[in-house]
């Protein structure tokens, strides 16, 4: 008797848990929309421009590096330095001519973003007052720059952009664009937005060096995943993460089966490596009555959205079996994310190919438990994210 209500008591938990990741993004939006009905207003001063170091890391691959180093020389701003960290690479066909273009090869293989990005700190040619990260397989809008400074004027010391889709021409791209938006309206603008912060996506973000520095310095971080170790750190020590919509940087989407395979296996290996860091900012943002730290905890232990979703229908079916009014309201929940979901599309007026793209979603899951199953070899089997130009899958 103990035992079975011992196990009741967790079956509860555990719907609790997974139906309450359901409704969270209804329940923010509620909030988003109330508070944007109040104007906001900030103490903003005139700076002169900051100085910026623009970081671009590349691993084995160097195809794209023209085109994301072009991209960034058209910047509508003057006061920054591009360093490009051609890690395990042959750089004996790269020429820059300008002189804003720094190229670093480093002697031995780094192999992880934060060596990288740390290569390029130490070979700074002068002090910068800020950094921002770009991926290889970027580009940027001209007005990048100019929408960070828009919220590091403000007094915030950590800034993510918008990471939208270069193209939308294959099913996988198109999802993942769906994914992105998804994501980026939740967990970036209307999470920013009810007062936490934005999660870091890994690109297109930018802080001051100072606080980079603070946050990783002291770490090795080997793998996948160093964005989830800083967007910790940051919160952890007080600092918000906004979120800049027109800070705009266009992400190279997966389009081969086997690409989106060797990601999501190293995304889900992050999750599951560090989700345990939503307790730790729960808890300290009950004790420091901190709705930043308490409402970012609360985001950092949610699964991966193919997981909770899978989750949720599974809830759904057993209590169809043996409690049909909890049934009821699985269905409901699993009702509010999808038009939570939809809504998040409609907001940010989604490109029609997106739309049309939904359709392949069971064979997008399907991949995605693909890897699930690869999560204990995933940074072993790729470091970095294999572009193909060619025809996808």
């Amino acid at each position: 008797m103990i035992l079975e209500n011992i196990i009741y008591f967790i079956w509860k938990l555990f719907q609790c848990y997974i139906g309450f990741n359901l409704i969270m993004p209804i329940f923010l939006l509620s909030i988003y929309f109330i508070k944007s009905t109040k104007k906001q207003t900030f103490n903003k001063s005139n700076f002169e421009e900051a100085d910026y170091a623009i970081i671009v890391t590349a691993y084995e691959q160097t195809d794209l590096l023209e085109g994301v180093t072009n991209s960034l020389l058209q910047l509508n701003y003057s006061n920054y330095l591009i360093y490009i960290v051609a890690d395990k690479c042959d750089i004996s066909n790269l020429f820059f001519d300008d002189d804003r273009v720094i190229l670093l090869r480093p002697e031995e293989t780094l192999a992880s973003n934060t060596r990288s990005h740390f290569y390029a700190i130490n070979h700074f040619k002068r002090p910068h007052e800020r950094l921002t990260i770009i991926d290889s397989d970027n580009l940027v809008h001209p007005e990048y720059i100019n929408e960070l400074n828009n919220f590091f004027d403000k007094g915030f010391n950590a800034v993510q952009g918008l990471r939208a889709a270069k193209s939308l021409n294959t099913l996988y791209a198109a999802l993942d664009a769906a994914r992105d938006i998804y994501y980026h309206f939740y967990d970036g603008k209307v999470l920013f937005s009810v007062g936490s912060s934005a999660t870091l996506a890994g690109s297109g973000m930018a802080f001051t060096v100072k606080l980079y520095k603070d946050c990783l310095a002291h770490l090795d971080i080997t793998g996948a995943g160093f964005d989830k170790i800083l967007q910790k750190q940051i919160v952890d020590k007080g600092y918000r993460i906004a979120f800049a919509e027109h800070a705009i940087v266009y992400d190279e989407k997966t389009a081969h089966s086997d690409q989106l395979i060797n990601q999501r296996a190293r995304w889900i290996n992050t999750w599951f490596k560090y989700f345990s860091f939503g307790f730790s900012l729960f808890a300290k943002g009950v004790v420091n009555f901190s709705w930043n730290q308490l409402l970012f905890g609360l985001v950092l232990l949610r699964p991966p959205l193919f997981i909770f979703l899978l989750l949720s229908i599974c809830c759904f079916i057993i209590n169809l079996f043996f409690n049909p009014f909890i049934a009821t309201l699985w269905f409901c929940a699993i009702l509010f994310f999808t038009i939570g979901f939809f809504l998040s599309l409609l907001l940010n007026k989604a490109d029609p190919k997106v739309y049309k793209s939904l359709w392949g979603i069971p064979k997008f899951v399907f991949f995605q438990l693909l890897s699930l199953m690869q999560v204990g070899n995933a940074n072993k089997r790729s470091v970095a994210t294999k572009h193909y130009h060619d025809k996808a899958d």
